[in-house]
């Protein structure tokens, strides 16, 4: 099935057409105008460069008013090769088709609403015969029936024409089109970039992301650069005031020769004022007995340090390095990597 998109933004145009495998463009007078296009012509050949195939309006009020627009635009500068006329269906415009389909110029008779303008568009050889379903649907009717039996009258008959799926509001007119077998579709990119989405595919995603960093990376690539600690002979106020500092739920307390020896966390800090009030800012760290922390590697997998804050359900693990601290992981630096 040919995706063609649907728009005049050019923004969304050249995005879209980024993704290497879109047939082509398709545009309307009213995209243009809704767009704030006032020079129709020079737009037309701005797109042309942009999009392997682009569908313009053809409009006229006789075979020959038609005919002659779209040689105009094609004096334009137009690769007649790259170029398909879209001609509203009418007794005029399959004649006008007819006469440029015999110049070997591709057509697309659109605004179709019957199967009987359908064969008529069929009949004319039209590139493409383009029924509305959105429009359709929107006035209560069926509108993937009349798509059904213009896909079947093109392979009961053998016409070459293409069917092609338009007006399309949402993912599951997509859909329906693939279940058709209809040849073509023209989507709007809001539509077009829904397509891919998926909750299931989004949470399988980022479990394996998840999975390959806690299996890749080292916890030095995941901690900050501060390493806060703090002498043993220092007051609690000055712990707080060092966790403060750096944001820190922790802070590691060193002896002279910078020998990991306990750490202090916020919730010691919230016992402490709970047991003997704010008077125990003022204390030294001297006054405390603490046990040795634990703590990981530098160079250890990040799936090391998630299994400890789950099995120990603690938020910080000092980084160590031969008994001296290094940095400290928080259970924060995991969330930050949308892996906790």
């Amino acid at each position: 099935m040919e995706l063609y998109l649907d728009s005049v933004d050019i923004k969304e145009i050249e995005e879209a057409f980024k993704l290497g495998f879109l047939t082509g463009l398709t545009t309307t007078p009213t995209f243009m105008h809704k767009e704030g296009v006032t020079d129709i012509d020079a737009m037309i050949l701005r797109l042309a460069k942009i999009v392997p195939i682009l569908q313009i309006e053809a409009l006229g009020e006789t075979v020959e008013d038609i005919h002659a627009e779209a040689h105009r635009q094609l004096a334009l500068g137009l690769d007649p090769k790259k170029t398909v006329f879209k001609i509203p269906v009418s007794l005029h415009g399959v004649a006008a088709c007819k006469k440029l389909v015999d110049e070997g110029l591709m057509v697309n008779v659109h605004l179709v609403y019957t199967l009987q303008q359908a064969y008529m568009a069929m009949a004319a050889g039209a590139t493409y015969v383009c029924p509305l379903v959105g429009r359709l649907q929107d006035q209560g009717h069926d509108a993937l029936a009349l798509v059904e039996q213009c896909i079947e009258a093109v392979n009961y008959y053998g016409y070459n024409s293409k069917i092609m799926f338009s007006s399309v509001r949402h993912a599951e007119h997509v859909r329906n089109a693939i279940n058709l077998g209809v040849h073509t579709c023209t989507v709007p990119w809001k539509v077009m970039k829904a397509l891919t989405e998926n909750n299931f595919t989004t949470l399988g995603t980022q479990q394996f992301i998840e999975h390959t960093k806690l299996m890749t990376m080292k916890v030095k690539e995941a901690i900050k650069p501060e390493n806060p600690t703090i002498q043993l002979t220092q007051s609690v106020l000055e712990a707080l005031l060092e966790m403060s500092k750096y944001g820190f739920g922790a802070v590691s307390i060193v002896d002279e020769s910078q020998k990991l020896i306990g750490v202090f966390t916020d919730g010691d800090l919230r016992r402490h004022l709970q047991a003997q009030g704010e008077g125990v800012l003022q204390k030294k760290l001297t006054d405390f007995q603490f046990n040795l922390p634990i703590t990981i590697s530098p160079d250890a997998l990040l799936q090391e340090a998630h299994k400890i804050f789950k099995s120990k359900q603690i938020d910080n693990i000092v980084v160590a390095e031969n008994n001296k601290p290094v940095g400290m992981i928080d259970v924060q630096d995991l969330v930050r990597l949308d892996i906790y």
